[in-house]
């Protein structure tokens, strides 16, 4: 015996549906996940970078997902830039956030022993870690191996860098962001390798 309701009922449901499904795409998180892959994070990386950005002759969706990355989810500042926040702008004190522009990712930061963090900012030849192809600084990240060799005593390996994580990230996550530490300004000198002038690098 057929439900006389049944028909009704079949309407109902396909109208809940369709208007939930209407509902879900207008939603900001939906539109964001189905609407293209990186976008909300490489607009996100521009809106966070604290510093200016050189974009002439770099991939721009590059750049921008690199400082997604390194501001947002690598915490890159917290070891490469000493002191992390200006004057007045330490969000652990309960200040608006205003990071250290002048030395921003210029390394500097004491960790045990010999080991100060490394400038990861570009020199003259506007590339990154002190003039690291992205060959170099793939194998950097992939191996963890010193390319300066700057602690002997200490092994091959760099130490705090916690490269056996970022070691699993993609290629391109990787190349975002050498392309963006090759956009950001450059900071003189290189505190984290024992004997580097303390000028010069920018020139």
């Amino acid at each position: 015996m057929r439900n006389p309701h049944a028909k009704t009922l079949r309407a109902a449901i396909l109208s809940t549906l369709l208007a939930a499904g209407t509902l879900l795409a207008l939603t900001p998180a939906a539109s964001a996940d189905n609407g293209g892959g990186d976008e909300s994070k490489i607009k996100q990386g521009f809106a966070i970078a604290p510093v200016d950005l050189d974009l002439k002759g770099k991939n721009r969706a590059l750049v921008g997902l690199g400082s997604y990355i390194v501001n947002a989810q690598g915490g890159c500042n917290d070891c490469h830039t000493w002191p992390n926040y200006e004057a007045g702008g330490d969000p652990y004190q309960g200040q608006k956030e205003q990071i250290n522009r002048a030395g921003y990712l210029g390394g500097g930061r004491l960790f045990f022993g010999p080991v100060i963090s490394r400038n990861l900012t570009p020199d003259a030849s506007g590339r990154p870690l002190g003039g690291a192809t992205l060959a170099e600084f793939v194998a950097i990240m992939r191996t963890g191996v010193d390319a300066d060799h700057a602690h002997p005593q200490l092994g091959p390996f760099l130490q705090v860098m916690p490269w056996p994580v970022y070691r699993n990230m993609t290629d391109r996550d990787l190349a975002a962001i050498y392309t963006y530490l090759s956009a950001i300004p450059c900071v003189e000198g290189d505190p984290g390798i024992p004997g580097a002038p303390a000028t010069g690098r920018c020139l």
